[in-house]
């Protein structure tokens, strides 16, 4: 079967789009693929599922993730350097990684929303997208991907928020939503 690289989206106003570009990343790491995981926003905790994928990358090292950002902040915008500073890094890494060859698929997780908040541009992120050779399955996730974004996607798929426990008062648990 001839290997054809994908450009997927996960976005929407729903609870998923990390957990399903991670679960496509067990898939593919099952199957014998690299992969990179880079977090644009997430920084500096630990999660379930960082856990689980440095368990794997410990197997064979095909698989790895990096938190570049500095963590959730409500007022993340373009006067917050520091997360700006982060951001760029984060598209360095991605730039290096897409150019490397040395990746199956990379998932470049909440880059929507570095794009939604201000800290990267729109272009960076296309720019990206002009560098990805054929091989390359990449996935983008985050809420309000732009257009531009997704008319260059073969899959993008939204999650939509039908119903979550936060509207009954329930807080956020730890390996269900964390």
């Amino acid at each position: 079967m001839k290997k054809h690289g994908l450009v997927l989206v996960h976005t929407g106003d729903g609870k998923g789009k990390t957990t399903a570009a991670l679960g496509l990343a067990m898939r593919a790491w099952g199957d014998g693929l690299r992969v990179l995981i880079l977090q644009f926003i997430k920084g500096g905790q630990t999660y379930g599922e960082l856990n689980t994928i440095q368990t794997l990358a410990e197997v064979d090292g095909r698989i790895c993730v990096e938190q570049c950002g500095l963590g959730f902040t409500q007022r993340c915008t373009r006067t917050e350097p520091e997360h700006q500073e982060a951001a760029a890094r984060a598209v360095g890494k991605a730039r290096e990684a897409i150019q490397s060859g040395a990746w199956d698929l990379i998932i470049l997780d909440e880059i929507n929303y570095a794009v939604k908040f201000g800290l990267i541009e729109e272009s960076e992120v296309l720019g990206l997208l002009d560098l990805r050779p054929s091989e390359l399955h990449l996935v983008l996730t985050g809420r309000d991907a732009r257009p531009a974004v997704l008319e260059r996607a073969d899959l993008v798929t939204e999650m939509k928020m039908v119903k979550h426990p936060y509207q009954k008062g329930i807080q956020a648990q730890k390996g269900i939503e964390f």
